[in-house]
Parts: structure tokens; C-alpha cells; sequence
């Protein structure tokens, strides 16, 4: 009786672990790839835009799980050599959120946009399917409006030159908002967050 017991509960367990699997293999996955604002700084997990999104998309009653790539910190550098990592996961929507660290380090143009081609091209590589919204990014004024305005361009002429759905300023109605952002003004409060993810579902909503 013993035996049989034990036999049963192992038989349940299996079975939870195959419905877990196909479960998990049956939901199309969308993967927020950024840096801090993505993360949450500051906040809950669960006050982060990409939670903002999966809430939109279950009200929805639609097969997509959202996944919070993002790493407090991350430059598009980094985001090119963690990429890969990234990417050992399914993937059929790709959000690049990345950018903001470079125009706060005043790091060369050029450099942002040869990184962005390559997370890009990563991601083809991985599968040519995979849809890709890239955000754009806003450099601080102190850094000279020349810098500033090569900055912004960056993101759209890779949007144009690799074909990707491009949404002009990730922090769009957010940015500069002392009322939406934390007390460092550079971190988005819950509420910027909601925005954030408002903002994004109109590019987001179409590939679903």
C-alpha cells in the first residue's frame, strides 16, 4: 500500500511537471530589454512598466508572458555583451529600452549606435522572426546641444537602417515631470511607469 502511495504521488508530480513545461512552451514571450527604468528602480517589481503591459495583456485574455530584462546601470555596451545571455530563452517580441546611461555618461554617439546594430542583429540571428521595438532616448541638455541632437538621431537612423518599430522617447509625458519621478528626477515613480507602459502599447499592441 506504501509502494502504491508513493508510486501515485510520484505519477502526480510528473504530471504537474509536464503541464508546468507545456504550459510555459505554449505562451508567446515579450522581453523587455533595458536599464534601470525598465528594472523599477526605486520600486516594486510589480510598478515596473513591463508589469504595467502584462496587466494590459491579461485583461486581454492574450497568450503573452512579459519578462523584466532590465539591469539598473546598463549601457548599450553592456547590453551587447548580455544579449546573448539574454537570448538562451524564447523570444517572439523584443523591446530595446537602452541608451539613457549612455547620454548620462556622455559616451560618443557612434558608440550607442554601433551597439544598438549589434543587440539588433543578435536578436535576428537568434530568429529572423522575432519582432523588435526599439525606444528612443533623450541625452541631458548640460551635455550641449550639438551632443543632444546626435544623440537623439541615433535611434532613428537605426530604426531605419535595421527596420524596426521605432518609438521616438521611451520616457515620453515622463521626463522632467517632477510629479512622475522620484526624488533623483531621473527615475520614474509608479504613476511615470503606467505612462511608460500607456506609451509603449500603441507600438507594442499591433504585434500581438
Amino acid at each position: 500500500m506504501k509502494r502504491e502511495k508513493i508510486a501515485k504521488v510520484a505519477a502526480l508530480c510528473l504530471f504537474l511537471i509536464a503541464f508546468n513545461t507545456l504550459w510555459a512552451f505554449g505562451q508567446n514571450k515579450i522581453l523587455m530589454f533595458g536599464d534601470s527604468i525598465t528594472a523599477g528602480y526605486g520600486l516594486g517589481e510589480e510598478q515596473a512598466y513591463p508589469a504595467f503591459i502584462q496587466d494590459k495583456i491579461d485583461s486581454l485574455d492574450l497568450n503573452y508572458t512579459v519578462v523584466n530584462a532590465g539591469l539598473s546601470g546598463e549601457t548599450t555596451a553592456g547590453g551587447a555583451r548580455r544579449v546573448d545571455w539574454i537570448l538562451q530563452q524564447e523570444v517572439d517580441i523584443f523591446l530595446i529600452g537602452l541608451g539613457g546611461n549612455d547620454g548620462l555618461r556622455g559616451i560618443d554617439p557612434s558608440n550607442t549606435k554601433k551597439n544598438l546594430i549589434t543587440i539588433i542583429e543578435k536578436v535576428r540571428e537568434k530568429d529572423s522572426e522575432i519582432d523588435i521595438i526599439l525606444a528612443g532616448m533623450e541625452a541631458p541638455p548640460n551635455l550641449g546641444q550639438q551632443y543632444t541632437s546626435e544623440f537623439r538621431s541615433v535611434f532613428r537612423e537605426v530604426a531605419n537602417e535595421k527596420d524596426v518599430t521605432f518609438m521616438p522617447f521611451l520616457l515620453e509625458d515622463v521626463a522632467g515631470n517632477e510629479e512622475l519621478n522620484q526624488p533623483d528626477g531621473i527615475h520614474p515613480t509608479a504613476e511615470g511607469q503606467q505612462i511608460i507602459a500607456n506609451n509603449i502599447w500603441p507600438y507594442l499592441k499591433p504585434l500581438l
